[in-house]
Parts: C-alpha cells; structure tokens; sequence
C-alpha cells in the first residue's frame, strides 16, 4: 500500500469523530520527500479553538505512527 494510500486510510478512521463534532479532514497534499502532509480542516473545524490540538496530537500523531518518514502535518 503506498504512503498516500495509508494516510487516507488513517483520516477515513477518525473521520467518524471529527463529523460527530460538526467538522471534516481532507487531505490536500503529501509531499513524500519533505516527509509533510497537508490536510483541510472543514466545518466547526475551521472556528474550533482546539482545532490545532486536534491535528497535531490526533490527526499528526496517527498519521506518523501508520506511516514511517513523516515529519509533519499541517493545516492549510
């Protein structure tokens, strides 16, 4: 399964989550040789004040365990 593929897959698994919340994540970008993903917030996650909690210990973490060589994931 390529690394793209795999960090889909983690934001498919906490996709649930976020919507319950009244939010999204989209993936936007992987760049595999920086070892950066960017992804949009959408909905109540554009405003959320934890929102930056949420994608660095939620989303960044997930998404480094499932696939090795990412050094970042931000929001854009």
């Amino acid at each position: 399964m390529s690394a793209q593929a795999r960090i889909e897959e983690v934001l498919q698994s906490i996709r649930p989550a976020i919507q319950a919340d009244g939010g999204d994540v989209e993936l936007m970008r992987y760049d595999e040789r920086a070892g950066r993903v960017e992804v949009r917030l959408m909905g109540a996650c554009e405003s959320c004040p934890i929102s930056m909690m949420t994608l660095k210990e939620g989303i960044e973490a997930r998404v480094k365990r499932a696939v090795p060589g990412i050094v970042e994931v931000t929001a854009v």
